[in-house]
């Protein structure tokens, strides 16, 4: 028999997998496509202070942190640090532009919503977190979980 915990460790897991993945594309464009010049440039055009150095941490907290999602490792961190940078491109570039995609800040504000709620929930047992916690399950005879020992 499925248990609601059952569920919702796959519906975190679920929500880890593709914001991660999108954070790591988003980094991974910022690092590989636009360069850190680049990234640097735009933050300057949009008057954000010390652009060079925000370049630099907002490529690291987008792949790092989708890196972390992705794979469960210090998911709540991680979660946290990815907010706030979508906060930050909630405020600084998206809310002059209205609600609705593809300028507007929905996007960006259902980022930064999903990773608060990761923030309060954690990873879940799917998660490297949870292995290292010592709180993997493993599926018994009747296709239920169990801790593993």
């Amino acid at each position: 028999m499925r248990t609601q915990s059952n569920w919702t460790d796959r519906g975190l897991f679920l929500l880890r997998a593709i914001l991660g993945v999108v954070f790591i594309m988003h980094g991974g464009q910022k690092l590989f496509v636009y360069g850190h010049d680049g990234v640097t440039a735009m933050f300057a055009s949009m008057g954000m202070p010390w652009p060079s150095l925000n370049a630099f941490l907002i490529t690291a907290v987008e792949l790092g942190g989708g890196i972390a999602l992705a794979t469960g490792v210090a998911t709540r961190a991680a979660a946290v640090l990815v907010a706030f940078a979508m906060g930050v491109a909630v405020i600084k570039v998206h809310l002059v532009n209205g609600f609705f995609a593809p300028a507007g800040f929905e996007y960006p504000l259902t980022l930064l919503v999903a990773n608060l709620a990761l923030a309060l929930t954690g990873a879940g047992r799917y998660s490297i977190d949870a292995l290292v916690k010592g709180r993997r399950r493993a599926p018994d005879a009747q296709g239920g979980w169990k801790i593993a020992a």
